[in-house]
């Protein structure tokens, strides 16, 4: 008798989508830490400087990144809560 088990393997899609994403997570990684960590010790007028956005945004955008993250988290706990609610019993 053949029995099966529950061994789903990634697709070649699910494998494409995750690696696209790791790949962009390290160029982001990469980016960001080349504009914070090494932008400042390089001359204002070397051209490495047109790759990237001013030194403001360094901090504004993972500020606006992080309450965008809080927001989701926010909404998600809020929605689990509110289904998760028990209707009270009238006597």
């Amino acid at each position: 008798m053949h029995t099966t088990t529950n061994n789903v393997n990634a697709t070649g899609v699910d494998q494409a989508v995750g690696m696209s994403l790791v790949v962009f997570s390290l160029m982001l990684f990469m980016y960001y830490s080349i504009w914070v960590i090494v932008l400042p010790f390089v001359d204002s007028d070397h051209i490495l400087h047109k790759y990237f956005l001013p030194r403001e945004y360094s901090v504004i955008l993972p500020g606006i990144a992080a309450v965008i993250l809080l927001l989701c988290i926010g909404a998600i706990t809020a929605v689990v809560i509110w289904k998760n609610q028990k209707p009270k019993k009238v006597d």
